[in-house]
C-alpha cells in the first residue's frame, strides 16, 4: 500500500487550527451550550483556570410602592402612605420598615378603642394578598417614623427600605407634603416618639 504524503506550509496550518477553534468557541457561545469566560476558561470546562460566572441578580421585590408620601413635621415623628401592590402569585408581608430620618421606623394601624382612633404596631405585618394592593393612609395602616433627625419640609424626599418575611427589600422614595390629619392617640402604655 503506497501512502502519499502532501506537504503543506506550517503557518497555514497553524491560522487553519486557530480558525477552526475560533468558530468551534463562537458557535458555541451563540448556542448558549456553555457559558462564555475570559482568563483561562475553555469551551469544554477542562481548562485549568476556573470558568467565568455572572453574578446572579437579586430577585426582585416581591412588592411595588404606588404613590408613596410622607407627612411633614417639624420634629418627633410622621408617617408614610401610599399603596403596596403585590406583584406575584402569593400572599407577601411587610414585616418590618426603616428610614435614614427616623431613629426608629414601626408598623402601625389605627383601631378603634372607645370612640377614639387609636395607633399602635401592627401585630403581623401588613398581609399583601396576591396579585392584590395595601393601602397606607391616614387613620389607618402606615409606615410610623420615630425620633426624626431633623425636619422634614414640604418637597423633601425620604428614603425608606421595607423588609419582607422572605428576607428581601424594597427601598423606595417618599416625598413630603403638607397634612392636617392624623391626629391619632397612641394606645396606653406607648411613648410618643
Amino acid at each position: 500500500m503506497r501512502t502519499t504524503t502532501t506537504k503543506t506550509n506550517p503557518g497555514r496550518r497553524a491560522r487553519l487550527r486557530v480558525l477552526a477553534a475560533t468558530t468551534a468557541a463562537a458557535t458555541i457561545c451563540l448556542t448558549g451550550l456553555v457559558g462564555c469566560g475570559t482568563s483561562g476558561s475553555s469551551a469544554s470546562g477542562s481548562g485549568t483556570g476556573s470558568p467565568t460566572t455572572t453574578p446572579a441578580k437579586a430577585p426582585a421585590a416581591p412588592v411595588t410602592m404606588k404613590d408613596p408620601w410622607v407627612k411633614a413635621a417639624d420634629s418627633g415623628r410622621t408617617a408614610v402612605f401610599g399603596t403596596l401592590v403585590n406583584t406575584t402569585g402569593s400572599k407577601v408581608t411587610v414585616v418590618s420598615a426603616t428610614s435614614t430620618v427616623a431613629s426608629k421606623t414601626e408598623l402601625h394601624e389605627v383601631v378603634d378603642v372607645d370612640g377614639k382612633p387609636v395607633m399602635r404596631p401592627k401585630e403581623g405585618g401588613f398581609v399583601i394578598r396576591a396579585g392584590g394592593s395595601h393601602q397606607l393612609r391616614p387613620g389607618a395602616d402606615h409606615l410610623m417614623l420615630m425620633g426624626l433627625a431633623k425636619a422634614v419640609k414640604p418637597g423633601d424626599e425620604i428614603a425608606v427600605t421595607l423588609t419582607f418575611q422572605d428576607g428581601r427589600t424594597l427601598r423606595f422614595t417618599a416625598v413630603a407634603k403638607a397634612f392636617a390629619g392624623g391626629k391619632e392617640n397612641y394606645s396606653p402604655g406607648m411613648k410618643k416618639g
